[in-house]
């Protein structure tokens, strides 16, 4: 309560009918002459922000602002025309007191942020890769060799860019491949699948897919891993939507760097249905190379095996053996033969209450309980080979299986 019974009545009055502004404006007009400027300057305010040409509730203002109030007008003579209110100026004065009349906040774009990818630096190289020589004689060709011999790429105008597409079964090293390349490189590594891509919105896909090329440029030399290209490059002609098509289409400019240098920047894919790829994808300058990475070779399948056996307590197991048994068995199907075996061996020691190592015996029973994962894959690549390989495309694919079948 102040000192003024009239100015709390009429301060209740103004909360129950806020909108009245000749009682706010009579308020206001009160409490410049108590000497309570600073409430009546929230009061006039609000006057002007209904009516910027109140005349009255300027004067209230500028005599509650504590500058002179301008002379009468003369009698007889019209009054001068109010300049507007300078805004800028009153939010600046009044901002403690009073809240700003519009909000100039930039609204956030629907569907699109910043996006950060992780940049890694691998350092598995390809001597920790098994067997596989033909692989990485082919790596050797498109990627190490020329980055390793600056002067050699000078002399036969070899890019520092290029693609190259890895396929074959599920399960048999294509991303550690990839990891491989990396570290051997000593380059950055950036692995995409496509969640990292997609999204609801109506261009962000597009956006997301840029950023990660930008990514990629700037950290060159680079290794860029496509996973799953089939899922991001699918046939434009087999796809409904699209929104899917322009993600394809952006996929294809990005590769061809028409918005920045590619240079350093080696684009790596990996798919189990290269059959279902865009052929625009597979065009010179973009996913020009195709790699076919094949279940482990014996050398490699021993190496795998050891691998997975290295941290569990093992006797008398015959890797030799085990990887004559394995033939076309994956390197997840091998993983898998591992974590069976160890299992037989819990088991019995849960039963017997004595500990039991893993031995030869577990490793056979586990192979003949777990069948070859790529059965499957190579009965859908056979027809491929044989009625869709008018190019020769999959000239490498046809050979394989030839032999495979003798």
């Amino acid at each position: 309560m102040s000192d003024s019974p009239l100015i709390d009545s009429l301060t209740a009055a103004v909360e129950a009918r806020p909108d009245d502004l000749t009682l706010r404006l009579h308020l206001a007009e009160l409490l410049v002459g108590a000497g309570r400027g600073a409430e009546a300057i929230g009061h006039a305010a609000q006057v002007l922000a209904r009516e910027p040409a109140n005349v009255t509730a300027q004067k209230l203002m500028t005599s509650a602002l504590g500058k002179s109030a301008p002379a009468e007008e003369t009698r007889g003579t019209p009054a001068p025309v109010q300049q507007s209110v300078d805004w800028a100026a009153m939010e600046q004065d009044l901002g403690d007191i009073v809240p700003p009349r519009f909000s100039h906040e930039p609204e956030p774009v629907q569907g699109h942020e910043d996006r950060t990818f992780d940049v890694e630096r691998s350092t598995v190289t390809l001597a920790d890769v098994g067997g596989m020589q033909e692989v990485k004689k082919r790596l050797e060709v498109s990627f190490l060799g020329p980055l390793k011999n600056p002067k050699l790429r000078t002399l036969f105008g070899k890019s520092l860019r290029g693609g190259l597409l890895l396929y074959g079964p599920p399960g048999c090293g294509k991303t550690f491949l990839a990891r491989a390349v990396a570290g051997e490189m000593g380059a950055a590594f950036i692995s995409l699948s496509i969640t990292d891509v997609l999204n609801m919105w109506i261009g962000s896909s597009e956006r997301n897919l840029h950023d990660l090329f930008d990514s990629a440029r700037g950290h060159a030399p680079c290794v860029l891993f496509l996973d799953e290209i089939d899922a991001l490059g699918h046939k434009r002609s087999q796809l409904n939507s699209s929104s899917m098509r322009t993600v394809v289409n952006q996929l294809l400019t990005e590769l061809d760097g028409v918005d920045g240098n590619n240079d350093g920047v080696f684009v790596l894919a990996a798919t189990n249905a290269p059959w279902d790829v865009d052929s625009a994808l597979r065009r010179p300058g973009r996913l020009d190379r195709t790699l076919l990475v094949l279940p482990p070779d014996k050398p490699a399948r021993a190496a795998i095996l050891q691998y997975h056996l290295r941290d569990r307590p093992v006797a008398g197991v015959d890797l030799g053996r085990v990887a004559d048994a394995t033939e076309n068995y994956s390197g997840a199907d091998l993983a898998h033969v591992c974590e069976t075996a160890a299992e037989f061996a819990m088991r019995d020691s849960i039963t017997s209450g004595e500990i039991r190592m893993i031995n030869q015996q577990d490793m056979l029973t586990a192979v003949r309980e777990i069948r070859p994962s790529t059965d499957g894959w190579f009965a859908t690549a056979r027809n491929v080979a044989m009625f869709a390989n008018e190019s020769g495309e999959y000239d490498d694919l046809a050979a394989y299986l030839k032999k495979r079948r003798r």
